[in-house]
């Protein structure tokens, strides 16, 4: 393994202090008082630093490449998503989802995002989690504390929001963690325990014995504010202690799935013609690397390499799951995900900061349809 050691790397901590004094509102709605959130100027600008694992990194990641901070001052974030201009995402914590714009910088779009009771919500995490978008555009939410899946019919914190999935068999959903379509109109998603009280498997709330993958087959074509199709959800992955992120290649012939404790785990599936998943292969067990961070979040590039959290940053795999290169981060990675006019910024979310890096490569179309 060598070691990519580009130029001293600015002290982060010197800018987050700075960008702590700063406010820059948005719109009528925007952001909790609580976040040092800055218009769309960079923060602090970094010499990327990296493990080169492979040559294949050299076509990926540029020469002189520079992490910009581009916010600061949240809690815990995660379910980025890229759409019109503009990068959606959660904080937890927080229980609200997030919009920054080069124009505007951070706004509120939702708050609150996940738990909506009256009173203080005795956990962690009562906000939602992953976000992605339908074939139409629809932005669609892994609710986490909410234990739904829902869906804006448009983007529009005042839209109609349509309900996709809340229980399985009769019984409530964990906690639904993060989410993918695929080009017919199904969607699938993971259920760990996260966003319940103790986020323990013995829970008190929790009322399904497994943490799950599931398909919802008709996501897609579920008309507005009508009722879940519960008969349909389909459970296609049942053996997994914390199934978290997932993505589909390219071709959509395999779906990724990321497990985060106590192994951390990435494994790929083959997708059959009715949905179903089979033949599940270990790419990469990086449960031995005790630096921060865990197989969380999860994205795939034009070429079918996969971006994913892990310890240290964000690993880049081969398809088969060789090791390509490892962007090292000072914080503890969440998720991340492709975004820019030509699809080639990596936005990345890590503790309670937003990052972005230039790349030589896009990422894979998020929308997909036949």
């Amino acid at each position: 393994m060598r070691v990519m050691k580009l130029p001293n790397t600015i002290l982060i901590s010197v800018f987050i202090a700075a960008a702590g004094a700063l406010w820059i509102s948005g719109r009528s709605d925007s952001a909790d008082s609580t976040a040092a959130h800055v218009t769309g100027k960079v923060i602090s600008s970094t010499s990327l630093q990296y493990d080169h694992l492979d040559p294949i990194a050299e076509s990926i990641i540029p020469s002189g490449a520079q992490l910009e901070l581009i916010a600061t001052g949240f809690t815990w974030l995660e379910g980025p998503v890229w759409t019109n201009g503009s990068l959606y995402f959660a904080d937890i914590p927080a229980n609200a989802i997030y919009r920054w714009s080069p124009e505007q910088g951070v706004t509120t779009f939702l708050k609150p995002s996940g738990y909506k009771g009256s009173a203080p919500y005795p956990g962690h995490e009562p906000g939602s989690n992953g976000m992605t978008l339908d074939a139409r555009g629809r932005l669609t939410v892994a609710g986490h504390a909410a234990r739904t899946i829902f869906r804006f019919e448009s983007i529009d914190p005042r839209a109609t929001i349509t309900i996709l999935a809340d229980s399985y068999e009769g019984k409530k959903l964990n906690s639904p963690n993060d989410l993918v379509y695929r080009s017919d109109g199904s969607l699938y998603f993971t259920d760990p325990p996260y966003g319940l009280l103790t986020q323990r498997d013995d829970d008190s709330k929790k009322e399904l014995r497994v943490n799950g993958v599931f398909r919802i087959p008709h996501a897609l074509e579920q008309k507005p504010s009508t009722e879940p199709e519960r008969r349909n959800l389909q459970l296609v992955v049942s053996d997994l202690t914390r199934p978290n992120g997932l993505v589909f290649s390219p071709d959509e012939q395999h779906l990724y799935v990321n497990n985060s404790e106590p192994k951390k785990l990435w494994i790929r599936y083959t997708v059959q013609p009715d949905g179903s998943l089979k033949d599940p292969k270990l790419l990469y067990d990086a449960t031995a690397d005790n630096r921060p961070g865990s197989s969380d979040g999860m994205k795939i590039d034009s070429a079918g390499n996969i971006y994913s959290t892990g310890p240290g940053g964000i690993w880049i795999f081969t398809p088969e799951g060789k090791p390509i290169a490892t962007i090292l981060l000072p914080e503890k990675p969440g998720n991340l995900v492709f975004g820019g006019e030509d699809g080639k910024t990596l936005y990345i979310l890590a503790s309670d900061k937003i990052y972005r890096v230039g790349l030589k490569i896009a990422g894979a179309p998020l929308i997909r349809s036949k």
